[in-house]
């Protein structure tokens, strides 16, 4: 079905430009401006919870595939040389759709709208035999690994025979999961295959491609790249010649096949209720295949999402692909992780670190607003952080701009500080499904990402920041369009003692503002400032009241996209 929605019209005060057109053009004229928005992105308002599917919940234990594999087992595969104490797992463990959609409603209940799943077509059988070994703590090894995580795809227009249930596909499992209110982001792979050499012998599917009817259409033969012959072997013409990660596949991004072939399984997948992708390894593909591949797909669905992983910390090295000529996609923000981990983690760093990766006072990003903002993932140590430093980095995540996504078990701080093959991808389960609501960070994150889910200011509003210093941050989200208008103060303080906030606004006018979070008045002296007090590790949210005028927001504005003013704490 076509998923068509208005053209995306590009926002004013986005920008520091912007704001000063706004400006410059006055009070009076300021109505019939055009609106004011970080974005019109309607995912905006989704934050995402992502989950690895086999490492949720095994719900159907019917498709667990346990005997699968042969003489090279797929089930159950502990890493070696774990310490006392610890494990990880690198065969299936049998997280199902079942299993999301059974915990469905907890997902929805803690505030999220949208679920990422990792990839659902089919992989290998068996436990791979090539590359190096997998070790406790070690990096890019696949021998012995299985293709739990869904990314070593061997027939991309097929399901995973670990996923499914009765009644229950990839349609059914869409159809279950907008039942319960949630979208569903589905992680793609245009870069790569399964592993395909360096195997002692050759093992099934592996360095193997399938048609949707299920007929071989490209085979690496367990050749290393170089040894490839496009040219004369037709089952090699998938395929680049020269390698990329590990022992994986190299797809033939310039192949007019290899093109068609991906985006008939991807619009596939759509059609059976993918709401948006995320995109996998984009940075290793040129910049000429995503325009090609984005305009493929939103021909047949307009302004469909997606957002890439392009795993580098410098945004001037990745905000191409963001661009119209890159296909308008957007991205993870891996510069804003990068200071972030700093910030909440360990570190414990000045909230000034994250002022230049907002990207608030111009951006190589085509628009940093609709950028998905996280802390950690699967392919990153998660993050290594006290309770404490998981609820303020909840607090940044779901009132600052972008789209927050958190992994899976983040709520509890499952797992935290562990790399891949040190814990990272373990088994979530029922049980700590179960208890998740006692724990303080389940709480708090709870508590701010439902404020965000209702709050549109938060979602799609321009980020005015207000000061970013030490252990205190503050800041104005500014939303006017047609159907909205608001005005958010947020106040975060990540420090140990609680802090009164002195902010000498003009506008903070008596009895316009009102906490959000909380029933406390707020106090408003007779000079126009605002002064309230906030909690250790907290968070307090205002909205400007009443009927909102072109002042109110020209007000706000004459700070400045980027950080700006003073604000005093005692």
């Amino acid at each position: 079905m076509n998923r068509s929605r208005p053209t995306r019209r590009p926002a004013l005060a986005a920008n520091a430009f912007a704001l000063t057109l706004l400006l410059n053009a006055g009070t009076a004229a300021a109505a019939s401006l055009p609106d004011i928005a970080g974005t019109h992105e309607p995912f905006a308002a989704h934050a995402i919870y992502f989950v690895m599917t086999d490492r949720f919940v095994n719900a159907d234990p019917t498709n667990d595939q346990r005997e699968q594999g042969g003489e090279h087992p797929s089930f159950d595969i502990p890493v070696q040389g774990a310490p006392p104490g610890e494990a990880d797992n690198i065969g299936y463990l049998g997280g199902d759709f079942k299993g999301i959609v059974d915990n469905a409603d907890y997902i929805r209940q803690l505030g999220f709208g949208a679920v990422w799943v990792t990839p659902i077509v089919d992989n290998p059988d068996e436990a791979f035999t090539g590359g190096d070994p997998v070790s406790w703590g070690s990096f890019l090894t696949d021998r012995g690994k299985t293709g739990y995580h869904g990314y070593w795809g061997v027939n991309f227009y097929r399901l995973d025979e670990h996923l499914p249930s009765a009644g229950l596909d990839f349609a059914g499992f869409t159809r279950a999961m907008h039942q319960h209110g949630l979208k569903v982001v589905l992680d793609i792979v245009c870069n790569h295959g399964s592993p395909s050499f360096t195997m002692p012998v050759a093992q099934a599917k592996f360095g193997q491609i399938f048609d949707a009817s299920g007929t071989l259409v490209a085979d690496h033969q367990n050749l290393p790249p170089e040894q490839l012959d496009p040219e004369n072997q037709p089952l090699h013409r998938f395929f680049h010649t020269e390698k990329d990660l590990a022992q994986l596949s190299n797809l033939d991004d310039t192949s007019q096949t290899v093109f068609e072939y991906l985006t008939g399984a991807y619009l596939q997948w759509i059609d059976q209720g993918a709401d948006a992708f995320r995109i996998d390894t984009v940075s290793h593909m040129p910049e000429a295949f995503w325009k090609r591949f984005s305009a493929r797909i939103r021909t047949k669905h307009p302004g469909f999402f997606m957002f890439g992983e392009a795993f580098d910390y410098d945004a001037n090295k990745i905000a191409q692909y963001t661009q119209p000529d890159s296909g308008a996609l957007s991205l993870l923000d891996f510069p804003l992780k990068a200071q972030m981990s700093k910030v909440f983690g360990k570190e414990h760093g000045d909230y000034a670190l994250l002022g230049a990766a907002l990207g608030l006072d111009g951006s190589a990003f085509r628009n940093p607003y609709e950028l998905v903002t996280f802390y950690d993932n699967h392919d990153m140590a998660r993050l290594d952080a006290t309770d404490a430093g998981f609820i303020d980095a909840h607090n940044w995540l779901f009132t600052a701009r972008g789209i927050p996504a958190i992994y899976y078990g983040s709520e509890i701080g499952f797992m935290r500080g562990r790399a891949e093959h040190q814990g990272n991808r373990n088994y979530f389960g029922a049980e700590r499904i179960r208890t998740a609501p006692s724990h303080t960070i389940y709480r708090h994150l709870q508590r701010i990402a439902r404020l965000r889910a209702k709050t549109p200011a938060l979602q799609q509003g321009v980020q005015v920041n207000i000061a970013l210093k030490g252990e205190r941050a503050a800041f104005y989200r500014v939303l006017r369009t047609g159907r909205q208008r608001q005005i958010a103060l947020v106040l975060l303080n990540k420090g140990d003692d609680a802090t009164n906030f002195d902010v000498p606004d003009p506008i903070a006018k008596s009895g316009r503002w009102k906490a959000v979070l909380d029933s406390r008045a707020v106090s408003v002296e007779k000079d126009g400032g605002l002064h309230v007090r906030v909690d250790a590790h907290d968070v307090q949210v205002y909205l400007l009241q009443g009927p909102l005028v072109p002042a109110d927001f020209s007000a706000v504005l004459s700070r400045g996209p980027g950080t700006s003013g003073a604000i005093n704490t005692r």
